[in-house]
């Protein structure tokens, strides 16, 4: 596994960053850089190198991982501006940190591994570190257009086409029964993603299904609670593999991915909607939940994003959900990694807002 090149902060200040980040046949050179920021846990930078820093850290397409695995206690104000500037920060066991930082135990040996996801998916790298900054600021319609808009760029790329290949050619699967169910009873609004057999794959038919339930929650005032789980082992598996790469083009994908998909509906009641869930939730199966108010987790679920491994990034909404509760730089991580986490983790960062047993949950 190659090391990932590293920069100091006053070599960022200097121009270290300058130059194409393409090479002559367009292809991605270096996606990933790691800055020091080791060197700078006290208050030696001088501020006029502090601020061109930061000036050439917001121009840069790259991704940029900061590396503070000496500090102890909290990052140094010039520190903690580099950290919430750029990309993600992989900070050592003795940092005390805010969210725009992964506390972990060797983050050399982290850093290693992000580089190496980079390197293997640098177009969709690149893309998702772009996509994140972008949709920050702005509100969730406009944010998930953004997404989509990426997503659907990724999808005609050469990345994804490789995984595509690499998976084969698979039938979709035969449905019988109502994809979602949905219970009214009195004021409350139960809907259950009802394909326990595929672990609840947020396929067409789930997808337009819970679509509509949530347009009747959206429609009907009376409605004043909501709450949303699935059947089975997993509350969802995340997108239906079956269904990749099916789209008969890439506006219509984008057009039915922001237009007809269940992110802003969720969004728009999230004063009013729990989601419960449990087992394995991939993809959409935290992407979606991630928007609602409030996101309750049994204790044995995990979380992750596996998209780009496929040449791809989040496209159910995680750029947006996700990065409002946990913040965009721990968002790149999960994406980067495609690990999973549980809920302890999840609890602590705010990804989930409670943690009670699959059992004890009642409508």
């Amino acid at each position: 596994m190659a090391d990932a090149p590293c920069v100091s902060v006053t070599d960022l200040a200097g121009g270290a960053l300058a130059g194409p980040q393409l090479d002559a046949t367009g292809q991605v050179r270096e996606p990933l850089l790691a800055v020091d920021l080791d060197e700078h846990l006290d208050e030696h930078l001088d501020a006029a190198t502090l601020e061109r820093a930061l000036a050439h850290i917001r121009t840069c397409d790259r991704l940029l991982v900061g590396v503070a695995g000496h500090a102890v206690g909290p990052l140094s104000p010039h520190a903690a501006e580099l950290a919430r500037a750029l990309d993600l920060t992989l900070s050592g066991p003795s940092v005390v940190a805010g969210r725009e930082c992964v506390t972990v135990a060797d983050p050399h040996r982290h850093l290693a591994t992000l580089h190496a996801a980079a390197a293997r998916n640098p177009q969709a790298s690149v893309v998702l570190g772009g996509v994140l900054r972008t949709a920050e600021s702005l509100p969730v319609p406009a944010a998930l257009d953004v997404e989509s808009l990426g997503y659907s760029t990724l999808l005609g790329g050469t990345e994804f086409h490789r995984w595509l290949t690499a998976r084969g050619p698979r039938p979709e699967p035969a449905f019988v029964g109502d994809p979602v169910l949905v219970d009214r009873r009195d004021d409350h609004l139960l809907i259950t993603l009802n394909r326990p057999e595929r672990r609840n794959a947020y396929g067409r038919q789930v997808r337009d299904a819970l679509v509509e339930a949530l347009r009747l929650a959206l429609l009907d005032d009376s409605i004043d609670r909501v709450v949303l789980d699935g059947a089975g082992p997993s509350f969802c598996s995340g997108g239906d593999l079956d269904e990749f790469g099916t789209t008969p083009d890439l506006a219509t994908a984008h057009l039915v991915r922001t237009r007809a998909g269940a992110g802003r509906l969720v969004a728009e009641l999230a004063a009013r909607i729990e989601v419960r869930v449990h087992g394995s939730c991939v993809g959409a199966g935290i992407e979606l939940p991630a928007f609602a108010g409030t996101l309750v987790a049994d204790p044995a679920t995990t979380f992750r994003l596996p998209e780009l491994g496929m040449g791809l990034i989040p496209g159910a909404g995680g750029t947006v959900s996700i990065p409002r509760r946990i913040g965009r730089w721990r968002t790149l991580y999960l994406a980067l990694t495609g690990a999973a986490v549980d809920t302890r983790t999840s609890l602590d960062w705010g990804l989930i807002d409670e943690v009670a047993p699959h059992e004890q949950w009642s409508g």
